[in-house]
């Protein structure tokens, strides 16, 4: 079980997405999400929508 439980902002502006993923607390950074399978999906479509534009101008650059 994945449950989206909200983002956290480390100091160094990097932001950290908080899931509670068979009752364990996890913190996974945007980068990291593909090595935790479930994880993207259970994100709300806002989280999603950032995540893309972070990748659209990371592409840019």
């Amino acid at each position: 079980m994945i449950k989206y439980m909200g983002t956290k902002n480390k100091e160094d502006g990097s932001v950290l997405y908080v899931f509670i993923i068979n009752g364990l607390h996890k913190e996974i950074r945007e980068g990291a999400l593909k090595q935790h399978p479930g994880c993207y999906e259970a994100l709300p479509a806002t989280a999603k929508a950032r995540i893309s534009a972070n990748r659209l101008w990371l592409s840019k650059a």
